[in-house]
Protein backbone atom coordinates (compact mmCIF):
# COMPACT_ATOMS: atom_id res chain seq x y z
CA UNK A 1 0.00 0.00 0.00
CA UNK A 2 1.46 2.98 -0.91
CA UNK A 3 1.74 5.75 1.37
CA UNK A 4 2.33 5.95 5.46
CA UNK A 5 1.50 3.01 7.13
CA UNK A 6 -0.69 1.96 10.01
CA UNK A 7 2.52 1.62 11.94
CA UNK A 8 3.44 5.23 10.92
CA UNK A 9 0.73 6.61 12.63
CA UNK A 10 0.68 4.59 15.52
CA UNK A 11 4.02 5.34 16.06
CA UNK A 12 3.28 9.39 15.46
CA UNK A 13 0.49 9.29 18.80
CA UNK A 14 2.38 7.14 20.81
CA UNK A 15 5.50 9.94 20.56
CA UNK A 16 2.88 12.70 20.20
CA UNK A 17 4.15 13.83 16.90
CA UNK A 18 1.26 14.94 15.95
CA UNK A 19 1.53 18.14 14.28
CA UNK A 20 -1.87 18.45 12.77
CA UNK A 21 -3.82 18.39 16.19
CA UNK A 22 -5.13 21.71 17.00
CA UNK A 23 -5.75 20.45 20.36
CA UNK A 24 -9.29 20.86 19.71
CA UNK A 25 -12.77 21.26 17.10
CA UNK A 26 -12.11 23.02 13.72
CA UNK A 27 -13.18 26.18 13.76
CA UNK A 28 -14.67 25.96 10.93
CA UNK A 29 -16.82 22.78 12.34
CA UNK A 30 -17.68 25.39 15.35
CA UNK A 31 -18.81 27.74 12.37
CA UNK A 32 -20.88 25.42 10.95
CA UNK A 33 -22.28 24.19 13.92
CA UNK A 34 -22.94 27.73 15.81
CA UNK A 35 -24.79 29.11 12.41
CA UNK A 36 -27.16 26.19 12.36
CA UNK A 37 -26.04 25.16 8.22
CA UNK A 38 -24.93 21.24 10.10
CA UNK A 39 -27.93 19.91 12.02
CA UNK A 40 -27.88 16.83 14.36
CA UNK A 41 -28.02 13.91 12.56
CA UNK A 42 -26.23 10.58 11.76
CA UNK A 43 -22.61 11.53 10.92
CA UNK A 44 -19.20 9.86 10.17
CA UNK A 45 -15.80 11.41 10.88
CA UNK A 46 -13.19 9.38 9.20
CA UNK A 47 -9.54 9.85 10.60
CA UNK A 48 -11.04 10.87 13.38
CA UNK A 49 -7.61 11.12 15.52
CA UNK A 50 -7.77 12.47 19.08
CA UNK A 51 -11.43 12.51 18.88
CA UNK A 52 -12.37 16.63 19.07
CA UNK A 53 -14.72 16.33 16.36
CA UNK A 54 -16.56 13.25 17.41
CA UNK A 55 -16.73 14.53 21.19
CA UNK A 56 -18.10 18.05 19.95
CA UNK A 57 -20.76 16.60 17.34
CA UNK A 58 -21.72 14.04 20.26
CA UNK A 59 -22.32 16.92 22.73
CA UNK A 60 -24.79 19.09 20.39
CA UNK A 61 -26.94 15.43 19.65
CA UNK A 62 -25.52 13.96 16.66
CA UNK A 63 -25.74 10.15 16.20
CA UNK A 64 -21.66 10.11 15.62
CA UNK A 65 -19.21 7.35 14.07
CA UNK A 66 -15.56 7.89 14.56
CA UNK A 67 -13.74 5.95 12.17
CA UNK A 68 -9.72 5.15 12.66
CA UNK A 69 -7.37 2.32 11.75
CA UNK A 70 -4.76 3.60 14.58
CA UNK A 71 -5.23 1.48 17.73
CA UNK A 72 -3.51 4.82 19.47
CA UNK A 73 -5.93 7.14 17.97
CA UNK A 74 -9.24 5.02 18.69
CA UNK A 75 -8.05 4.66 22.54
CA UNK A 76 -7.55 8.50 22.33
CA UNK A 77 -10.93 9.61 20.82
CA UNK A 78 -12.76 7.03 23.67
CA UNK A 79 -10.81 8.03 25.93
CA UNK A 80 -11.91 12.08 25.51
CA UNK A 81 -15.80 10.77 24.52
CA UNK A 82 -15.65 8.78 28.04
CA UNK A 83 -14.20 11.53 30.03
CA UNK A 84 -16.61 13.92 28.72
CA UNK A 85 -19.80 11.69 29.01
CA UNK A 86 -21.07 11.66 25.75
CA UNK A 87 -22.29 8.73 23.51
CA UNK A 88 -20.30 8.25 20.62
CA UNK A 89 -19.21 4.94 18.68
CA UNK A 90 -15.20 4.93 17.34
CA UNK A 91 -14.32 2.15 15.51
CA UNK A 92 -10.90 1.30 14.29
CA UNK A 93 -10.99 0.04 10.78
CA UNK A 94 -9.39 0.95 6.92
CA UNK A 95 -11.86 3.30 5.43
CA UNK A 96 -10.95 2.11 2.30
CA UNK A 97 -12.75 -1.10 2.93
CA UNK A 98 -15.27 -0.19 6.09
CA UNK A 99 -18.93 -0.90 5.22
CA UNK A 100 -21.45 1.00 7.90
CA UNK A 101 -24.05 -0.75 9.16
CA UNK A 102 -26.57 1.55 7.52
CA UNK A 103 -25.75 5.31 5.67
CA UNK A 104 -25.02 8.23 7.19
CA UNK A 105 -26.90 11.79 6.39
CA UNK A 106 -23.29 13.49 6.88
CA UNK A 107 -19.83 13.21 6.50
CA UNK A 108 -17.41 15.28 8.48
CA UNK A 109 -13.79 15.05 6.39
CA UNK A 110 -11.08 17.10 7.78
CA UNK A 111 -7.91 15.14 7.87
CA UNK A 112 -8.43 11.76 6.50
CA UNK A 113 -8.32 12.43 2.73
CA UNK A 114 -5.13 14.44 3.17
CA UNK A 115 -3.17 12.11 5.05
CA UNK A 116 -4.37 9.16 2.30
CA UNK A 117 -1.72 8.57 -0.14
CA UNK A 118 -3.53 10.02 -3.55
CA UNK A 119 -2.89 7.07 -5.12
CA UNK A 120 -5.72 5.26 -2.81
CA UNK A 121 -8.08 9.28 -3.28
CA UNK A 122 -10.43 7.68 -6.20
CA UNK A 123 -11.58 4.22 -3.73
CA UNK A 124 -11.52 6.71 -0.73
CA UNK A 125 -13.90 9.10 -2.82
CA UNK A 126 -16.10 5.48 -4.15
CA UNK A 127 -16.58 4.71 0.08
CA UNK A 128 -17.86 8.52 1.11
CA UNK A 129 -20.00 8.21 -2.05
CA UNK A 130 -21.29 4.63 -0.69
CA UNK A 131 -21.92 5.73 2.98
CA UNK A 132 -23.80 8.71 2.22
CA UNK A 133 -27.56 8.45 1.70
CA UNK A 134 -29.01 10.13 -1.85
CA UNK A 135 -29.28 14.19 -0.83
CA UNK A 136 -27.09 14.05 2.01
CA UNK A 137 -23.81 16.14 2.61
CA UNK A 138 -19.60 16.24 3.05
CA UNK A 139 -18.73 18.85 4.99
CA UNK A 140 -15.07 18.33 3.58
CA UNK A 141 -11.71 20.69 4.33
CA UNK A 142 -9.40 20.42 1.48
CA UNK A 143 -5.52 20.66 2.67
CA UNK A 144 -3.67 23.35 0.62
CA UNK A 145 -0.17 22.40 1.25
CA UNK A 146 1.57 23.00 -2.03
CA UNK A 147 5.44 21.84 -1.68
CA UNK A 148 8.12 23.23 -4.59
CA UNK A 149 9.17 20.39 -5.29
CA UNK A 150 5.42 19.31 -6.51
CA UNK A 151 5.45 21.75 -9.23
CA UNK A 152 8.66 21.56 -10.06
CA UNK A 153 9.87 18.27 -9.98
CA UNK A 154 6.22 16.48 -9.55
CA UNK A 155 7.60 15.00 -6.48
CA UNK A 156 4.37 13.80 -3.96
CA UNK A 157 4.88 14.75 -0.42
CA UNK A 158 3.11 14.07 2.29
CA UNK A 159 1.12 13.54 4.62
CA UNK A 160 -0.13 15.93 4.48
CA UNK A 161 -0.59 15.60 1.18
CA UNK A 162 -2.01 19.15 -1.13
CA UNK A 163 -5.62 18.65 -1.94
CA UNK A 164 -5.67 20.90 -5.58
CA UNK A 165 -8.90 21.74 -6.06
CA UNK A 166 -8.82 20.90 -9.74
CA UNK A 167 -7.44 17.51 -8.63
CA UNK A 168 -10.58 17.80 -6.37
CA UNK A 169 -13.16 18.45 -8.52
CA UNK A 170 -12.11 15.32 -10.88
CA UNK A 171 -12.42 13.06 -7.31
CA UNK A 172 -15.70 14.50 -6.54
CA UNK A 173 -17.11 14.66 -9.96
CA UNK A 174 -20.16 16.80 -10.77
CA UNK A 175 -22.49 13.98 -11.82
CA UNK A 176 -22.00 12.36 -8.25
CA UNK A 177 -21.93 15.62 -6.17
CA UNK A 178 -23.49 19.01 -5.96
CA UNK A 179 -20.76 21.83 -5.92
CA UNK A 180 -21.56 25.11 -4.20
CA UNK A 181 -19.91 27.96 -6.44
CA UNK A 182 -16.56 29.75 -5.24
CA UNK A 183 -15.12 31.04 -3.40
CA UNK A 184 -14.76 28.77 -0.52
CA UNK A 185 -13.89 29.94 3.24
CA UNK A 186 -10.28 29.47 3.81
CA UNK A 187 -9.51 27.99 7.46
CA UNK A 188 -6.16 29.11 8.88
CA UNK A 189 -4.03 26.10 10.17
CA UNK A 190 -1.69 26.61 13.27
CA UNK A 191 1.15 24.19 12.05
CA UNK A 192 0.33 23.80 8.49
CA UNK A 193 -0.91 26.50 5.30
CA UNK A 194 -4.93 26.16 5.38
CA UNK A 195 -7.82 24.27 4.30
CA UNK A 196 -10.78 25.36 1.87
CA UNK A 197 -13.87 24.50 3.47
CA UNK A 198 -17.44 23.37 1.40
CA UNK A 199 -20.26 21.65 1.13
CA UNK A 200 -20.79 18.82 -1.23
CA UNK A 201 -24.23 16.92 -1.81
CA UNK A 202 -24.26 13.35 -2.78
CA UNK A 203 -26.53 13.19 -5.83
Amino acid sequence: MAGPTQVFWQERFENNETGWDRGGSSPQLLAWLDSGELQPCRIAVPGCGSGWEVAELARRGFEVVGIDYTAAAVERTRALVDAQGVPAVVVQADVLSYLPAQKFDAIYEQTCLCALHPEHWLSYSRQLHQWLKPEASLWVMFMQMLRPAASTEGVIQGPPYHCDINAMRVLFPERDWVWPKPPYAQVAHPNFSHELALRLRRR
